[in-house]
C-alpha cells in the first residue's frame, strides 16, 4: 500500500513539473511571437498632468510631431488648453454629454445658448486665433445667404440686421474692440453661418497635403465638421497620424476625439484610412478635406 503511495506522489510530480515547464515555454513564445504583440494601454497616450492638447496627448513609439512655425495656426491648435483629465464634455445648458467620445475637452466657453454647434465651433478656433494674432481685418465668415460678416466693421461700431433674406450693416455704437464685443459678433456668426457656408468660403485641399487646421467637412443641413488639431510622422515609413476635434449639437464644449478604429485606445488617425474616415460620430471621405484661405 505504501509502495503504491509513493509511486502515486512520484507520477504527480512529474505530471506538476511538465505542466509548468510547458506554461513557461508559452509564456516565453508568446512574449517573442510577432503576431501577438502585447496591446498598449490608454494610459501609454496620455499624460494626465498635460495642460495642452501637445502635453496632454503622446504621440505613438516611432513617431514626432510635425514641426509647425511657433505663429501659425496649427501650433496654435496644438497648444489648445485643456480642462483637467478626466473631465466631461457639457452642453451650453450646463447638463453632461453621456456619450463617450473624446479623450479630452478644450477649456473654452461654449456661451449660453444654444449657437455653437459644430462648424461654429471650427469658425470660434480660427477666429480666435486670428484675434489672439491680432489679425483682426483676416476675420471674416460667410452667413448661408452669402453675406460676408467682417469682424473689422463690427469693430467700427456697425451692426448686422436681417430681415428675411435680406441682411445689412446698420451704424449702431462706437468703435470698440474689446474681446466681449469680439464675443458678439461670433454668435452673431454662429446664428447665421454652417457647414454650408463654411464649404463654399474654404478651399478643398488633397489628403496627401494634410495639415493641422485642415478640415473634414461636409456641408449641409445639418451637415457636420471635425477639424485637425495635431499631427506627427514617423521618420522612417513616412506615415503620418492626426488628432481631431469636434464641436456637436446641441452647443457644447469643443473636445478632442476618440478613433472608434482603435481597440488600443489610441486617439491617432492614420492618414493611411481606406475610402472612409470613421469617428465616433461621423464618417467622411477623403475627398471631404478643406482649408481655410490665408
Amino acid at each position: 500500500m505504501k509502495k503504491r503511495r509513493i509511486i502515486l506522489i512520484i507520477m504527480l510530480a512529474v505530471l506538476l513539473l511538465t505542466a509548468c515547464e510547458k506554461m513557461i515555454n508559452e509564456e516565453k513564445n508568446f512574449i517573442k511571437n510577432p503576431e501577438k504583440p502585447l496591446e498598449r494601454k490608454a494610459d501609454d497616450f496620455i499624460n494626465e498632468e498635460g495642460k495642452t492638447i501637445k502635453e496632454r496627448i503622446i504621440v505613438p513609439q516611432g513617431f514626432e510631431r510635425i514641426k509647425l512655425p511657433e505663429d501659425s495656426f496649427g501650433e496654435y491648435l496644438r497648444n489648445l488648453p485643456l480642462k483637467p483629465h478626466g473631465s466631461k464634455v457639457k452642453y451650453y445648458n450646463g447638463f453632461v454629454k453621456l456619450r463617450d467620445v473624446h479623450v479630452a475637452v478644450i477649456d473654452m466657453d461654449v456661451g449660453q445658448r444654444d449657437l455653437m454647434q459644430c462648424a461654429d465651433s471650427v469658425i470660434r478656433l480660427r477666429a480666435e486665433y486670428l484675434y489672439k494674432r491680432g489679425y483682426y481685418d483676416k476675420i471674416h465668415f460667410n452667413f448661408t445667404n452669402g453675406f460676408r460678416a467682417d469682424y473689422k466693421k463690427w469693430r467700427e461700431g456697425y451692426r448686422i440686421r436681417v430681415e428675411g433674406n435680406n441682411t445689412s450693416w446698420v451704424k449702431k455704437e462706437s468703435y470698440n474692440g474689446d474681446y466681449t464685443t469680439f464675443r458678439k459678433y461670433l454668435d452673431m456668426v454662429f446664428a447665421y453661418a454652417g457647414t454650408l457656408s463654411l464649404s463654399k468660403e474654404m478651399k478643398r485641399v488633397s489628403l496627401e497635403d494634410l495639415s493641422i487646421g485642415d478640415v473634414f467637412l461636409e456641408g449641409g443641413s445639418p451637415g457636420h465638421c471635425v477639424i485637425v488639431v495635431d499631427m506627427a510622422e514617423n521618420k522612417n515609413t513616412g506615415e503620418k497620424i492626426f488628432l481631431l476635434a469636434q464641436g456637436y449639437m446641441p452647443a457644447q464644449e469643443i473636445h478632442v476625439l476618440k478613433n472608434p478604429e482603435n481597440s488600443d485606445d489610441n486617439p491617432w488617425y492614420s492618414v493611411n484610412f481606406k475610402d472612409k474616415l470613421y469617428t465616433p460620430d461621423y464618417v467622411f471621405t477623403k475627398e471631404q478635406i478643406y482649408r481655410f484661405e490665408e
